[in-house]
């Protein structure tokens, strides 16, 4: 099985954190995580292969966009847009079949935060670019990353995120095909966490909470109810001088 092929296993027990390093001038970085190690304990000896082996590796897209441009420029446009935006990202994976752990990360860097958008879209775009899979750079559904989009913004201390739904249709067809798995999927969750380059003023969000140093707002939420309204983790924040 390919990496990225795995990626698309950790929806069966969703549990994401979305982490954002704010610079004062607004560069930094952002992952999105997972920690699939109850799915490993869960799958025991059903998911390992014989003789896998414990591997800690990062894969940039850039290479892969590269390597399979021949086969990407015969998809629709708007396909090729889509796996375009995948070119700052890179994924970490560790994982390790004996001690049972699994550990995903989507990552870049950005200069201006207004850069990146919807990291959990990225992160299902992902399992559609396998290095495997020789064939095809199209291997993963393309229902829900059309149907949403994130927005960020900062400067003069004062930092937005703001999601919104582009096409109301596609996502009402996408929350209706996963009404199957709601209770299943009740216990996930998905956790914002922004680290800023100084203390947080005000936010207008009273259930995110704050480190101790004041500088990190986090905000876990449904990982159902974000996928039906992306907007629970809207906020504003003002820093302090």
């Amino acid at each position: 099985m390919g990496i990225l092929s795995l990626v698309a296993i950790v929806f069966a027990s969703c549990n994401f954190t979305e982490e954002i390093y704010l610079s004062e001038d607004g560069s930094g970085s952002v992952a999105l995580s997972f920690d699939g190690s109850e799915l490993m304990s869960i799958t025991g000896e059903e998911g390992e292969t014989p003789g896998q082996q414990a591997m800690d590796s990062v894969i940039y897209f850039s290479d892969i966009l590269a390597e399979k441009k021949d086969s990407i420029a015969s998809l629709p446009e708007a396909e090729q847009q889509r796996l375009a935006k995948l070119e700052p990202y890179r994924m970490h994976m560790k994982a390790d079949p004996e001690a049972k752990s699994l550990f995903f990360s989507l990552e870049r860097d950005f200069t201006d935060i207004g850069e990146i958008q919807d990291s959990f879209n990225a992160f299902q775009d992902a399992s559609a670019l396998d290095p495997d899979d020789k064939e095809s750079p199209m291997t993963a559904s393309t229902e829900f990353y059309q149907s949403t989009d994130v927005a960020f913004s900062y400067g003069k201390g004062r930092f937005s995120r703001r999601a919104f739904i582009t096409d109301s249709v596609l996502h009402q067809q996408r929350i209706d095909s996963l009404a199957g798995t709601e209770a299943f999927l009740s216990g996930s969750t998905y956790t914002l966490k922004i680290h800023f380059p100084r203390k947080v003023k005000s936010a207008n969000i009273q259930e995110a909470t704050l480190s101790m140093d004041g500088k990190t707002l986090i905000r876990e939420v449904s990982f159902m109810e974000y996928l039906k309204n992306p907007s629970l983790l809207d906020m504003e924040v003002e820093l302090e001088d």
